[in-house]
């Protein structure tokens, strides 16, 4: 964060000075909901008395705080600047609008049910690898508390950033652009994640399609050309410029001859006059539809093409995100621990066949966590994608995950179903039936740490 002095803090956010220094340098704003952060010289907006911990300031001293009420016992506090303000959220946002002003980068705001990450990744690693300063989100850590985090990390060395906008419920990515008013906008795609606070499919959608509203007529918006939820999105009031990617559907950054190869996928990439082979590390068709997102935002910031392919050669995929490996007694096992819905489920089961080669198919699955009342419907659905694919032991913990696993069944697939209740029962009937013969798929939602420390054990 830039440095900024009281007197100029003052003159940003409308202020009066009750105490304490114009001249105080202060060099970071903690999010005023989350305040303990071990830093001194920070400037803290108090929005209640609740929000006041005179014992956590006392802690950071020297530092400022905005008010917009009297409060008792901060007189007697030596080297505590004391800013009021007529509405300390006003100020809040008066603030991180000047921020945000100071800076003309090009912000590339990415969202979508799956591949929002890594996609994210690609994006910043060939910007990194081109010699550009990136200020990124990190792994997945993308909480409305965490944004004015990274806005604060952009400075003037700053080429580009990078931020992923996900959804929690109906209004995050309008929330998020507050803070980036990002130039460039990416849904990866949209299936069906969040309901319990999205309430419905359609209004998950909606809330995927907030990034059209929040780029201007300048702004560009990559889309995915085969999904079929985001074709809903209107577009009708956009005026800025919009760029397809895809597999099935011809687009403007277009994949053809995609073969899984060494590590990774391999594809020629069809721009314009351009065909390019283009190898991508990580296994699945997805992967590629990744990597075609990440090459239209990097055309968009002036870098070609070839280059950029170049650059993503050396990308490292991410961990549990269908991360294969030899494990257990010989086994390969798929870890795909990092999100459980529809969407990532059909990527994890075309995975699971190309890496068994033949051999003997296992899936274990969880419960798919945050569907709302759409649970059980989901599950079916889960349940025709797994008979889709085939498998030939199924593995269950959870009634959801259950109920699904024998949907395969009334659907025709014959296949063996473990349904068990304890991590236990999991752990050893792995042991007896996995071997060089075997493939695992291991499927979970993110924060299952049960199931995290279950993979881990068996791809040692």
């Amino acid at each position: 964060m830039k440095a900024f002095s009281i007197f100029e803090i003052r003159l940003i956010i409308n202020g009066e000075l009750l105490q304490g220094s114009d001249d105080l340098l202060v060099d970071y704003i903690p999010y005023y909901q989350n305040i303990n952060r071990r830093k001194r010289n920070v400037l803290i907006f108090i929005r209640n008395k609740s929000d006041l911990d005179l014992g956590y300031i006392k802690t950071r001293l020297p530092c400022a705080i905005v008010i917009d009420n009297d409060f008792d016992g901060l007189k007697s506090i030596e080297e505590l600047t004391v800013i009021k303000v007529k509405n300390v959220k006003r100020a809040f946002w008066n603030f991180v609008q000047f921020y945000r002003g100071l800076f003309t980068i090009p912000v590339i705001a990415v969202t979508g049910t799956c591949g929002k990450t890594t996609t994210k990744e690609m994006i910043a690693h060939i910007l990194r690898e081109e010699k550009k300063k990136v200020q990124a989100t990190k792994s997945s850590a993308n909480s409305r508390l965490a944004h004015l985090h990274y806005l604060l990390g952009i400075n003037e060395d700053t080429d580009a950033a990078v931020i992923e906008t996900a959804v929690g419920k109906p209004g995050d990515i309008l929330y998020a652009s507050r803070f980036f008013k990002p130039t460039i906008g990416i849904i990866t795609n949209i299936g069906a994640c969040h309901l319990n606070a999205c309430k419905t499919i359609d209004a998950y959608v909606a809330a995927k399609g907030e990034m059209v509203s929040c780029l201007d007529d300048s702004g560009v918006l990559i889309l995915n050309a085969d999904d079929e939820k985001t074709k809903t999105i209107s577009l009708e009031h956009f005026k800025g410029k919009i760029v397809y990617f895809g597999i099935k559907n011809h687009a403007d950054f277009y994949a053809t001859d995609i073969q899984y190869g060494n590590g990774g996928m391999n594809f020629n990439l069809k721009l314009k006059e351009i065909s390019l082979p283009v190898f991508v590390p990580g296994y699945g068709e997805h992967q590629v539809a990744n990597a075609l997102a990440a090459f239209a935002a990097i055309n968009e910031l002036g870098i070609d093409v070839t280059q950029a392919a170049k650059r993503l050669h050396s990308f490292k995929n991410l961990g549990r995100h269908l991360e294969i490996t030899k494990g257990y007694n010989g086994a390969t096992i798929i870890d795909d621990t990092w999100n459980f819905n529809t969407t990532s489920l059909e990527a994890a089961m075309q995975v699971l066949n190309y890496a068994a080669e033949g051999k003997h198919r296992i899936a274990l699955f969880t419960d798919m966590a945050a569907l709302g009342d759409y649970s059980l419907q989901l599950h079916k659905e889960a349940g025709e994608i797994v008979k889709k694919y085939g498998v030939d032991t199924i593995i269950t913990i959870g009634n959801r995950s259950k109920e699904m696993a024998h949907y395969t069944h009334d659907l025709g697939l014959k296949c063996t179903i473990h349904s068990l209740h304890e991590y236990e029962q999991v752990y050893s009937l792995l042991k007896e039936i996995l071997n060089k013969n075997s493939t695992l798929l291991i499927k979970s939602f993110g924060n299952n740490t049960s199931m995290i420390e279950l993979a881990s054990f068996f791809k040692r």
